[in-house]
C-alpha cells in the first residue's frame, strides 16, 4: 500500500525573537531528545506489551486443544489398547514409530530397526527414515528417553503434549506475522482469536494428533514470519542475515517433517517468481529464498537417504529452471512496457520449458516413479480425460481431495473473517496489479523514479497477498489443504483491518479520507473483537464442559485376540488404515499400510484388496500366500459399504479396475464384463468347500472377520 511519511504541522515556525537564539536551540533539542527517549519508551512498552499476549494466546490455544482432546475421548482414563486405537488410519503408523523407538533396547537398536525394518512390509526390508518422514518421532523419542521424566510422565503424554505445544508456535507465528504487517499487535490479537473460534477449518489437531501437517505447519508459519520480516525495507546486514537463517531452519524444519512439503513450496516458489518478474520483491532476496528452498529440501533428501522422490520434485526442477534462465536471460527490467512484457513471456516459457525437461531428465536417471499416482489424480481431477486407475480414483472419491465445500464459507462466515477477508482481499488485489503495470511502465533512466514506482505496495504485504490467493486456490480445489489457507487468511484479515495503509486507500476511493479518520484501523478491529467475545465466548465454554468418551469395543476386541491368539511372527492382510492399528498395538507384520508414497507399495495394496472384489478363493489364496500371509482381516463396512454413492465404493474400483461390472442399479462403461466368481468377502463367510479349503475363520465380532490362510506344500 502507499507509504508516505507526513511531516507533523504544514510550516515551519517562526523563531522566538525575544530569546536568545542558543537557549531556542538547547530547548530544541532538549524538546527532540524528550520526543525520542518518550517514543522509545512506548516502543518498548508497546512490544512487551504485545509479546506477553503473543505467548498468552499461544499457550491458551495449546490448552485448549489439549482439553478438547481429553474431554472427547476421556484420554486419561481409558486402557492403552484404546488410547493407541485413537491414533486412527496413518496417525497409528506414524506413532507405531515412536513407540518402537521407546521399546528398543536401546537407542542405536531402535534406530537399526528403522533403517532395516522388515515388519512394515511382508517379505520385504524397507528404510522407514528413508521412506517416510518420521525423524520427529525419532528425535522425540530419545529425547524421552534420555530425559529423566519417565517416572512423572507416560511417553504417550509427552508425544502429544509437544504437538499440542507446537499449537503454541502456530499461534504465535501468526500473530507475529499478522503484527509485522499491520504495525500493531492489536492485529495479531485479532488473527490468533480468528484462528481459535474457527478452529474446525484451522486445525484438526486435537482429533488427527500424529499426522504430519500438525508437525509442520507451525514450522511453516514461522517461516512465513521469518520472510515477512526479510522483505521489510532498511534492514541491516546482520539482521538480514539472521532472518535467512531463520527461514531456512524452518523451511528445513517444515520439509523434515511432511512429505507434501515440496508440493507447498512449488506454490510458494511461484508466488515468489511471479512478483520477481513485476519488480514488486527484490531480487536478490527472492534468489536467496530459492536457494534456501533448495538446500533446505537436499538437505531433507540426504537425511532420508538421498530419497529420490525428493530429488525428482518439481520444486527442485523450478527453482533450479530460474536460476539457470536468470543467467541466460539479462535485462528483464529494462526497457519499454512492450518490451518487458515480452521479455517476461520469453522468461515464463522458458522456465516452464527448463523445469519440465530437467524434471523428465532427472526421473528418467533415477527411475523415479514413486509420485505418478499424484500426477494421474492431478489429471483426472481437473478434466483432463477420465481414469480407470486405481490408486487415482481411490484419491479422487475421498472427500478430502475433492473440493472446499461451500458450508465453510458460511462456518467462515460467522466469524466476520471471510467477509473481512474479501474486503481486504479486493483492494490490494486491485492496487498489486496497478503496480505491477507501473512498474512494468516505469523508466529506470533514474533510480529514484524506480523507487517511487515500486513503493506504493510494501513488498511484504505484496508476499502475503499473492500467498493468499495461490493457497486458496489449492484449498478451493482440494478440501484437505485448506488448513494452509484458512489460518493464514485469519492473518492477512486481520492485518488488512488494522493497517493504515489499506484504510487509507479505502477512505481515498470513497473521498472520506483525513488523517483522524484513519483511526477507523483501532475501533474496527476492537468492535471485531468484542462481537467475536460476545457470540462465541459461551460456546467454547459449552464446549469445554461437553464430556465424551472413547467407544470402539470391536476394534479393542480384535486388538486384544491378535495379542493373545497369533504368534509374534504372524503376517496380517487387510486394509491399510486397520493394518496400521495392528500394528501400532500389537506389533504384528504388515503386509501393507496407509503411507502410499511408493510405487510397490500401491501395487501391493491393489493386490490385496482382491479380497473384496470378485475373485476365486483359489487366486486370493495364491495372492495372498505370495506376500506370506498368516492372517486376512475382512471388514464388513468395507465389504458391504454405504458411505460413497455407487462408483465410488472400493469394491466398484476394484470391479472396474479388473474390467467387472458394478454391484446394484445403474450405468457400466459399455466394455466391463460379469465376473466368473461372486465376490470374496461375501461367499467366504457361507462356508463352501472351496473357501474352506484355504481358509479357516478364527475370529469373529459384529465388524470384523479374521481367517488364518491354510499352509499347502
Amino acid at each position: 500500500m502507499t507509504t508516505v511519511r507526513q511531516r507533523k504541522g504544514g510550516k515551519v515556525p517562526e523563531a522566538d525573537e525575544d530569546q536568545p537564539s542558543e537557549e531556542k536551540n538547547v530547548k530544541s533539542e532538549g524538546k527532540i531528545l524528550s520526543d525520542h527517549t518518550g517514543g522509545k519508551l512506548w516502543n518498548i512498552l508497546s512490544l512487551t506489551v504485545g509479546g506477553i499476549v503473543a505467548i498468552f494466546l499461544g499457550l491458551l490455544t495449546s490448552i485448549y486443544v489439549a482439553t478438547l482432546h481429553e474431554n472427547d475421548l476421556w484420554f486419561s482414563n481409558i486402557k492403552e489398547v484404546e488410547r493407541e486405537i485413537s491414533f486412527r488410519t496413518e496417525c497409528g503408523l506414524y506413532y507405531s514409530y515412536y513407540k518402537q523407538m521407546i521399546q528398543a533396547a536401546s537407542i542405536q537398536q531402535g534406530l537399526h530397526g528403522l533403517v532395516y525394518d522388515n515388519k512394515t512390509e511382508s517379505v520385504r526390508t524397507i528404510n522407514i527414515l528413508e521412506r517416510m518422514n518420521v525423524y520427529q518421532e525419532v528425535f522425540l523419542s530419545i529425547l524421552y528417553r534420555i530425559l529423566p521424566i519417565q517416572q512423572y510422565l507416560e511417553p504417550v503424554y509427552f508425544y502429544i503434549y509437544t504437538l499440542f505445544g507446537l499449537q503454541a508456535v502456530y499461534v504465535i507465528a501468526l500473530y507475529v506475522t499478522s503484527w509485522l504487517l499491520s504495525g500493531t499487535w492489536l492485529s495479531g490479537l485479532l488473527a490468533a482469536c480468528w484462528y481459535i473460534t474457527n478452529r474446525i477449518d484451522t486445525t484438526r489437531v486435537e482429533f488427527t494428533i500424529p499426522l504430519r501437517e500438525n508437525w509442520a505447519l507451525p514450522f511453516f508459519a514461522v517461516q512465513i514470519a521469518a520472510i515477512t520480516y526479510l522483505f521489510r525495507s532498511h534492514l541491516q546486514p546482520a539482521q538480514e542475515r539472521l532472518t535467512l537463517l531463520a527461514v531456512f531452519v524452518a523451511t528445513f524444519l517444515f520439509s523434515l517433517t511432511w512429505q507434501f512439503n515440496q508440493f507447498m513450496m512449488l506454490i510458494q516458489a511461484l508466488a515468489l517468481f511471479i512478483l520477481d518478474c513485476f519488480d514488486i520483491l527484490p531480487t536478490a532476496k527472492v534468489t536467496w529464498l530459492y536457494i534456501i528452498q533448495i538446500s533446505g529440501l537436499l538437505l531433507v533428501c540426504a537425511l532420508q537417504f538421498f530419497n529420490s522422490m525428493i530429488l525428482g520434485s518439481l520444486l527442485v526442477s523450478f527453482n533450479a529452471s530460474i536460476l539457470i534462465a536468470k543467467t541466460i536471460q539479462k535485462n528483464l527490467k529494462k526497457g519499454s512496457l512492450l518490451n518487458r512484457l515480452g521479455k517476461l513471456i520469453l522468461h515464463a516459457l522458458l522456465v516452464s520449458s527448463l523445469t519440465l525437461l530437467v524434471n523428465k531428465f532427472i526421473k528418467k536417471i533415477l527411475n523415479l516413479e514413486s509420485d505418478e499416482h499424484i500426477f494421474k489424480f492431478l489429471k483426472a481431477k481437473f478434466g483432463f480425460g477420465a481414469t480407470r486407475d486405481f490408486d487415482a480414483s481411490l484419491y479422487l472419491c475421498e472427500e478430502a481431495f475433492g473440493l472446499l465445500p461451500l458450508n465453510t464459507f458460511s462456518r467462515l462466515s460467522d466469524t466476520l473473517l471471510f467477509y473481512v477477508y474479501i474486503f481486504v482481499l479486493f483492494p490490494m488485489t486491485v492496487t498489486a496489479v496497478i503496480v505491477a503495470l507501473r512498474n512494468l511502465s516505469c523508466s529506470n533512466q533514474a533510480l529514484e523514479k524506480m523507487e517511487e514506482c515500486t513503493i506504493s505496495l510494501k513488498p511484504d504485504a505484496a508476499y502475503n497477498l499473492i500467498h493468499t490467493v495461490l493457497f486458496g486456490c489449492l484449498a478451493l480445489s482440494t478440501m484437505r489443504m485448506k488448513y494452509l489457507w484458512t489460518s493464514h487468511m485469519c492473518v492477512f484479515a486481520s492485518f488488512g483491518l488494522c493497517s493504515t495503509e489499506v484504510w487509507r486507500l479505502i477512505l481515498k476511493c470513497v473521498r472520506l479520507y483525513t488523517s483522524q479518520r484513519v483511526m477507523i484501523k483501532y475501533l474496527i478491529p476492537i468492535i471485531t473483537l468484542l462481537y467475536i467475545l460476545y457470540k462465541f465466548w459461551p460456546g467454547i465454554m459449552d464446549e469445554l464442559l461437553e464430556l465424551r468418551e472413547f467407544y470402539d469395543p470391536d476394534t479393542v476386541e480384535l486388538m486384544n485376540w491378535i495379542k493373545s491368539n497369533t504368534p509374534n511372527t504372524a503376517v496380517f492382510a487387510g486394509s491399510m488404515q486397520l493394518l496400521a492399528g495392528v500394528k501400532l498395538c500389537t506389533g504384528r507384520t504388515l503386509t501393507n499400510h496407509p503411507h502410499y508414497e511408493d510405487k510397490h507399495l500401491r501395487e501391493r495394496t491393489k493386490q490385496i484388496y482382491q479380497i473384496y472384489a470378485k475373485r476365486s478363493p483359489e487366486d486370493v489364496y495364491r495372492i495372498l500366500r505370495s506376500f506370506s500371509t498368516d492372517y486376512v482381516i475382512l471388514e464388513d463396512s468395507i465389504c458391504y459399504e454405504r458411505r460413497h454413492s455407487r462408483g465410488c465404493r472400493l469394491r466398484d474400483l476394484l470391479d472396474i479396475a479388473n474390467g467387472h461390472i458394478m454391484d446394484g442399479l445403474g450405468e457400466n462403461e459399455p466394455d466391463l464384463k460379469p465376473s466368473l466368481y461372486p465376490r470374496f468377502c461375501e461367499e467366504i463367510k457361507k462356508n463352501l468347500p472351496s473357501y474352506t479349503a484355504h481358509f479357516t475363520r478364527v475370529f469373529q465380532n459384529k465388524t470384523f472377520h479374521v481367517y488364518k490362510l491354510a499352509k499347502h506344500k
